[in-house]
């Protein structure tokens, strides 16, 4: 049967795929672990010590052995050089767009996590505006020994006039509970 042309075609199984399923984050990951090495030091000790040797035994090893002659200008140097930054390149490319997708997903994270951090620090001002607005209508502890000094000075200046008048009646005793006998 002819296929349709206004249709995208079924993906059949390709060579990569016959295996299994084919994971992209597990080669993602993969060339990210690439493209991390090749940009560390280690790499590029590595990198020199094989262009040295490759130099050293195509320069200093007997005429026989050599592969890459030095008149040609080590053209098969130049040629695997080039392979490896060839493949290099979007191997870093590819890096660089799983980091900026991680960074997207860390930045909407950072966002959220704001919005809440600010919609709680709105909840808490505005529960602190009305604990002081409640605390403005409570007494406080100077207030409360102010009348009782006010109270005590009262009942202090009653007994006193009644003494005076020879009442019988006897001051209250602080460490007695109920009201004064008469």
């Amino acid at each position: 049967m002819a296929e349709r042309l206004d249709q995208p075609r079924t993906r059949g199984l390709s060579l990569l795929s016959r295996g299994g399923t084919r994971d992209e984050d597990a080669s993602g990951r993969i060339s990210e672990s690439i493209a991390r090495f090749l940009g560390t030091p280690r790499f590029i000790v590595w990198l020199t010590v094989f262009c040295v040797v490759w130099l050293a035994w195509n320069t200093w090893a007997p005429q026989e052995v050599r592969f890459d002659q030095a008149s040609n200008g080590f053209t098969a140097l130049t040629l695997m050089l080039s392979l490896q930054a060839s493949y290099a390149a979007p191997l870093i490319l590819l890096a660089q767009n799983r980091q900026a997708d991680r960074d997207r997903v860390q930045a909407e994270q950072d966002r959220q996590r704001a919005e809440r951090n600010l919609a709680d620090t709105e909840f808490l001002a505005r529960e602190m505006a009305s604990l002081r607005i409640a605390l403005s209508e409570v007494a406080t502890r100077d207030f409360v020994r102010s009348e009782l000094r006010n109270l005590l000075e009262d009942l202090q200046s009653e007994d006193a006039g009644h003494e005076d008048a020879g009442d019988e009646r006897r001051a209250p005793d602080p460490g007695r509970r109920g009201a004064p006998e008469r």
